[in-house]
């Protein structure tokens, strides 16, 4: 079968080719779940995709490698007791290897797709909704009524995250960087949007009693001022550094406005607790069934030019979720 492959790490411009590959397997990180092979019909890019042409990203698998991590399509091959079987559309969160003609995903993290949802949005669902919700409510502790400041809110984590926030009835202020950016914002449900270059100021003068929750993918600069906007007993949830930098925080913030510095690391932690997936998958599902979310898909590219993907989201480019059609 066919595969888009990093063969080098030169970045995303010139680290990937199209190659013939062998039968897909169950990357090692899932060791123990039951194999499900999937016809891949659409795959997610992502910001970790960008690091792994780098050699940046925590998970490097040995040169050349399959990346992507999250696809949709069909079941070829379900083992009995895993609810699944040959035929059923589904989304799954491969780990890697998802920019082929087909892959084995784990059974704990494939879910079927509602009929309305098309390959490319599910492609856009597992990592990203799963995450927005490890964030927002194992995390985040997020209550209804409670407001949330997004960052990134265009991106596709962003977008989930303000999808999802405002389903379960958050008041969400998003931070974005262009006036395209700002309609999709509002489209995921936002209330009010803020513009990156001068959020803080914005957000004083129409919120100047701040915020209870900080969902942040981008980290840098915008740390600091995010912890002077919580309220008390605030948290502030970091969930990536798209911006570049890792920030660090000065203990005494926490300790006299009383608020918090959460980490959010979905995937080292539903790895080692697979319940969870099934547990958010549960209360996902609902929302899904009643279209209350939905992956926003913001362009899609034949798999074989994943050379541009990668590059809109390099550059800033992405609104809402970057997909590769495989068939």
């Amino acid at each position: 079968m066919r595969a888009v492959q990093v063969a080098e790490l030169s970045g995303p411009g010139s680290a990937l080719r199209v190659a013939e590959v062998g039968a897909p397997t169950l990357s090692p990180m899932f060791a123990g779940d039951q194999p499900v092979v999937v016809d891949v019909h659409a795959a997610g890019v992502s910001f970790p995709e960008v690091l792994q042409t780098r050699g940046q990203y925590q998970y490097q698998p040995p040169l050349p490698f399959t990346p992507g991590s999250e696809v949709a399509g069909v079941v070829v091959e379900a083992p009995e007791g895993s609810g699944l079987a040959a035929g059923d559309r589904v989304a799954a969160f491969c780990g890697t290897g998802g920019w082929a003609e087909q892959v084995v995903a784990p059974a704990s993290l494939t879910f079927r797709l509602p009929d309305h949802m098309s390959y490319a949005e599910g492609a856009g669902f597992v990592l990203n909704y799963h995450t927005a919700h490890f964030g927002l409510v194992t995390r985040g502790q997020l209550a209804e009524g409670e407001r949330v400041l997004v960052h990134g809110a265009a991106g596709g984590l962003g977008s989930a995250a303000v999808d999802l926030a405002s389903a379960l009835g958050a008041e969400v202020v998003a931070v974005v960087s262009s006036d395209e950016k700002a309609e999709l914002a509002r489209a995921c449900g936002a209330a009010d949007v803020l513009r990156a270059g001068t959020w803080k100021a914005e957000l004083d003068e129409r919120h100047p009693d701040g915020v209870d929750v900080v969902i942040d993918p981008v980290g840098g600069a915008v740390m600091t001022d995010s912890l002077r906007s919580l309220r008390p007993l605030g948290r502030h949830v970091v969930l990536g550094f798209a911006g570049g930098e890792i920030p660090e925080v000065k203990a005494n913030r926490l300790l006299l406005r009383n608020i918090s510095v959460v980490g959010a690391g979905w995937g080292a932690y539903a790895l080692a607790h697979p319940e969870l997936s099934r547990e958010v998958q549960a209360e996902l599902e609902p929302l899904l069934q009643e279209r209350r979310i939905m992956p926003r898909v913001g362009v899609t590219y034949p798999w074989e030019d994943a050379a541009l993907a990668l590059a809109d989201i390099d550059e800033r480019r992405a609104l809402g979720k970057v997909v590769l059609l495989v068939r």
